[in-house]
């Protein structure tokens, strides 16, 4: 989703044969078995991964080396690509997400590509169906996470939804990110628009802020810096119990845990889930653009849908892909998040995020 998130605990995990720089092992841009250029490039955000073998599979397969350009943050990563997008850094950008497609597509990053394997996608994550300028690639949900071990020794409920956060009980508790330089603090700002409404969401940050809430610019710095319940939070003395981070959080405060925990040290306020879908695209102007194709049909592959749970701990968009147990166990998905219709999106964020900044941030 969008960011350096959880999916970074996965870069910090050694030797698990994860490919999370670049597989491209040559330069040479020779003629492949499809002709043109043999190597094609994917512009991301910090938080791609795959595992090695998968990927290997993909180039052996179709003949095109995989070149991964890392762009920090997602709304950094996107922001770049527009800027470059006349000579694009590569043929594929993957991590747009539905908080910030809008922007994506007014400013013509993608070309139109409709890709092999797209009817076995679920529905409710194509939102440029018809026009297929963007292919969904994973879903998640942006929530709350707490500590579970301070909430027990305090003798303390955790919260569970959006109200509850703002109550007495939970006061200098909460660390969230800049709704304008991260993607889940977006996502917690759209998720906050979703449930109290245009007129209503003003007023809820008003007592979140009157109850002591911290800003920090990005996941990393709120996640593994400022968070008790992580592993870098508890070598850091961190003191705020709850983050805003994603559902798939605590089962990789597992899987990476060394000495790996029985159960997830984090829990997840399932009342403050906003759903978050991420896509990838041809660009415009890729200079490799049969190998783009390919690759993005790669994305979609049933391989590279089952492979990416504990790799970038977001979950699969194609039908019957399955999900390992153990992400199921300590991270189950949201019942039911919060959502917003994309053209709403499209048409608030930007004044959402301007009357946000002042009036949290002033």
């Amino acid at each position: 989703m969008h960011t350096t998130h959880t999916r970074t605990l996965v870069a910090a995990a050694v030797g698990l044969g994860l490919v999370t720089l670049s597989a491209c092992g040559s330069s040479d841009d020779g003629g492949s078995a499809q002709g043109g250029s043999k190597t094609v490039t994917l512009v991301s955000h910090d938080s791609w991964a795959v595992s090695k073998s998968v990927l290997a599979d993909f180039e052996k397969r179709s003949g095109y080396r995989v070149k991964v350009l890392k762009d920090g943050d997602a709304g950094q990563a996107v922001n770049k690509a527009i800027l470059t997008k006349d000579n694009p850094q590569g043929d594929v950008f993957f991590g747009v997400d539905n908080t910030l497609l809008s922007r994506a597509l007014d400013n013509g990053l993608f070309q139109p590509y409709e890709a092999q394997g797209l009817d076995q996608v679920d529905g409710r994550y194509r939102l440029d169906a018809g026009k297929h300028r963007v292919t969904p690639v994973d879903h998640g949900d942006v929530c709350v996470n707490y500590d579970k071990k301070y909430f027990a020794d305090h003798k303390l409920a955790p919260p569970v939804t959006f109200d509850d956060l703002a109550k007495p009980a939970y006061k200098n508790l909460l660390v969230t990110e800049n709704a304008s330089t991260s993607s889940p603090g977006l996502g917690f700002l759209l998720g906050t628009a979703a449930k109290y409404g245009d007129e209503g969401w003003q007023g809820y940050w008003k007592k979140l802020k009157a109850n002591g809430v911290k800003v920090v610019d990005g996941w990393e710095q709120a996640y593994n810096e400022e968070f008790s319940g992580s592993a870098g939070g508890r070598k850091a003395g961190a003191d705020r119990p709850l983050v805003v981070s994603y559902a798939s959080s605590p089962p990789a405060e597992v899987i990476y845990g060394d000495p790996k925990p029985a159960t997830a040290p984090t829990g997840v306020a399932t009342g403050t889930c906003f759903r978050q879908v991420e896509f990838a695209g041809l660009l415009d102007n890729a200079k490799n653009s049969e190998g783009g194709k390919a690759l993005i049909d790669f994305l979609i592959s049933k391989e590279f849908q089952e492979d990416m749970p504990l790799n970038m701990f977001v979950y699969p968009v194609v039908k019957g892909a399955a999900v390992p147990a153990e992400f199921t166990a300590y991270g189950p998905a949201a019942a039911a998040p919060e959502t917003m219709d994309p053209a709403k999106i499209a048409a608030d964020r930007d004044q959402w995020v301007k009357s946000w900044t002042s009036l949290v941030l002033k």
